[in-house]
């Protein structure tokens, strides 16, 4: 299908708390994209009004250019927050029979089922109740119940959570390999180490709002980089007036906060150099984890 994910001016009330207000965002084919925020800013809310157990008050959610029906809900992947698994059923049983609501034959569900299973690594399990895994496991179990079906769309609510490091690669890698085949991938996560190794956009959400939406390094950079310059003398203020040169914090280590699009750090560095030797000249974007804590703050 591959055809793009789009979120447009979703608003949701409950009472006097406005939950989601003018939610637009879009996932394109073949992106994945990190949807973050603090616990009860809407991320959740979000995602179940794209899959249909909610209703916004405003807004649409398409599927390239239709809006998402009982049908389009079929093609779309979800693992929701909190473990949607029959305790008490096999994990085989469990993602064939899954499979089949969505459309799937018989034999072409048990073999996705038993594909996906082996694939992250519960294939071994196949025959087990789901209540006797591991919490790790059953997440595993959960994110192939997300795929046994082969979706056009995957929405993740937390699908790292829980996991060791072997199952977050595991995880990362079949995301990757979802959107090398054109899938438009959302997922939301604390763990924002992980969202800016993985993710082609990020948006972050506070209150409702959508505060911040690009690519990881344009958010990274939009406030500015940070220039480290160890050496100069630190009597004379010889990087007030550069261009591009928003602030200067002088000392042992001077650091410049400097505008990528203005700034030449030649310049900047033969500035340095006319005011004592350079030992230490080196630039450094804030983490999305300061982002996020910035965005949300503010």
């Amino acid at each position: 299908m591959n055809a793009p994910l789009i979120v447009d001016g979703l608003h949701k009330r409950y009472g006097d708390l406005i939950a989601l207000r003018d939610m637009t965002f879009h996932v394109a084919p073949g992106e994945i994209f990190g949807f973050v925020g603090s616990n009860g800013a809407g991320k959740s809310t979000t995602m179940r009004i794209i899959l249909g157990v909610l209703a916004p008050d405003a807004g649409r959610v398409l599927i390239g250019e239709d809006v998402i029906d009982l049908d389009l809900r079929r093609r779309i992947g979800y693992m929701p927050e909190e473990r949607g698994l029959y305790p008490k059923m096999k994990v085989g049983e469990q993602l064939t029979f899954l499979a089949r609501l969505h459309g799937m034959e018989t034999a072409e569900a048990a073999e996705s089922a038993r594909r996906w299973a082996d694939r992250l690594g519960v294939g071994s399990r196949f025959d087990d109740d789901v209540a006797d895994l591991s919490l790790g496991n059953q997440q595993r179990v959960q994110l192939a119940a997300a795929l046994v079906h082969d979706p056009d769309v995957l929405v993740l609510d937390e699908p790292f959570s829980g996991l060791d490091p072997v199952a977050v690669d595991v995880m990362s890698d079949v995301l990757k390999e979802k959107a090398a085949e054109g899938i438009p991938v959302i997922f939301s996560s604390h763990q924002l180490d992980l969202v800016q190794r993985i993710c082609d956009r990020v948006g972050i959400i506070a209150r409702g709002e959508m505060r911040a939406l690009g690519t990881v390094e344009d958010l990274r950079t939009r406030s500015g980089l940070t220039l480290e310059v160890s050496g100069p003398r630190t009597d004379t203020a010889w990087a007030d007036h550069l261009p591009g040169v928003r602030d200067v914090e002088y000392g042992e280590t001077t650091r410049l906060l400097i505008d990528p699009q203005l700034a030449d750090d030649q310049q900047i560095l033969a500035a340095a150099l006319e005011h004592g030797p350079v030992h230490r000249f080196a630039t450094s974007a804030p983490s999305l984890t300061e982002l996020f804590r910035e965005v949300v703050s503010a």
